[in-house]
């Protein structure tokens, strides 16, 4: 038996399923060697199963390999971030002459020279570039809260078209990007949430149970009461707002309190000091940035559809309901 076969044969959904009824039922839920073992799957020639395991195999690279460019992408997005508002590393190179009008070092462009001061000043958080400022995280962004239409009113969800954001959707996001919700709700459930629906781009931070989750909303979104929603004002990048969320991930635990776990309110939130750039450097920190966010944007978009087309094909293939020559037809058209 090809053991990649294997490895796909017990993915396919239904067999899972199938096994799950068979689990033993105890404190905890377990699976044993003997039920295992009595799982019946397809047995088709060998041949057959390395092609299957190849067409489902190609498709899962894909999937991989979109997830390593990202990772690379939001890399380097946070050392960029790290780079010019924590360590601020553009001023020192100044500073210490080794940055010269004219040239370039690694991420600094001989472009953005005159951007950048070259002296560091007091401020109430340390010393930070001259001509840039101390401000509220409350001033650069509207700061909003959300809640839970009644679940027993069923006008309030059946059929909804609205995105409905809970943490739960954030939490097995591998990149901040929200693409879809597990939930909607209808324009009688939108009516019930005072913050409305909020535009696309709008940074979504976890305020509970646990503090931390980010995401851009890639869709309009209503939140649930788990959050807080940062609608960028004019003249701040939502990137610098993700990228600060996460940098300082610390300082906002701190603002939190509760018994039972911790929360932050939008009261505490607001108020939190943040190290703000002149617009110049704003401007250039989201030219800069935004392209490798767009590359992730659409990553996730593409990895989402392949795993639709992986999941599709998956029980067709192990089943024998889908020809071979058939699927290798279906994943000449994926890039």
């Amino acid at each position: 038996m090809d053991p990649r076969f294997l490895y796909f044969a017990l993915r396919d959904i239904q067999r899972i399923q199938h096994a799950h009824t068979r689990v033993v039922q105890s404190v905890q839920a377990n699976f044993s060697l003997s039920e295992l073992s009595s799982i019946e799957i397809p047995l088709p020639s060998k041949t057959e199963q390395r092609a299957i395991a190849h067409i489902l195999g190609t498709l899962d690279d894909k999937i991989d390999n979109l997830r390593r460019q990202n990772e690379t992408l939001e890399a380097m997005a946070r050392a960029l971030f790290k780079a010019w508002f924590v360590d601020f590393e553009p001023v020192r190179a100044k500073m210490e002459v080794r940055w010269r009008r004219g040239e370039s070092l690694p991420g600094l462009p001989a472009h953005l020279y005159d951007l950048f001061p070259d002296r560091l000043v007091d401020s109430e958080l340390g010393e930070i570039p001259l001509g840039w400022d101390v401000k509220a995280i409350g001033d650069l962004a509207d700061v909003v809260g959300g809640s839970t239409p009644r679940t027993e009113r069923s006008e309030y969800w059946e059929g909804g078209t609205h995105h409905w954001v809970t943490p739960k959707d954030l939490s097995g996001l591998s990149m901040p990007v929200l693409l879809d919700t597990e939930r909607k709700i209808t324009d009688a459930g939108l009516a019930q949430i005072s913050s409305g629906l909020l535009p696309k781009g709008t940074v979504l931070l976890s305020s509970r149970a646990p503090i931390g989750y980010l995401a851009i909303a890639e869709v309009p979104v209503a939140v649930n009461q788990g959050f807080i929603a940062m609608k960028p004002r004019p003249g701040t990048s939502n990137l610098f707002l993700l990228r600060w969320a996460s940098a300082a991930n610390d300082e906002i635990v701190s603002h939190a309190n509760g018994s039972t776990f911790l929360e932050i309110s939008k009261a505490s939130f607001r108020p939190i000091p943040v190290v703000v750039p002149n617009s110049p450097v704003m401007e250039a920190f989201d030219h800069v940035s935004r392209p490798w966010y767009l590359k992730v944007v659409a990553h996730e978009r593409e990895s989402r559809t392949l795993a639709t087309l992986r999941n599709t094909l998956l029980p067709k293939l192990i089943a024998g309901e889908l020809r071979i020559a058939d699927a290798k037809r279906i994943l000449e058209g994926v890039k």
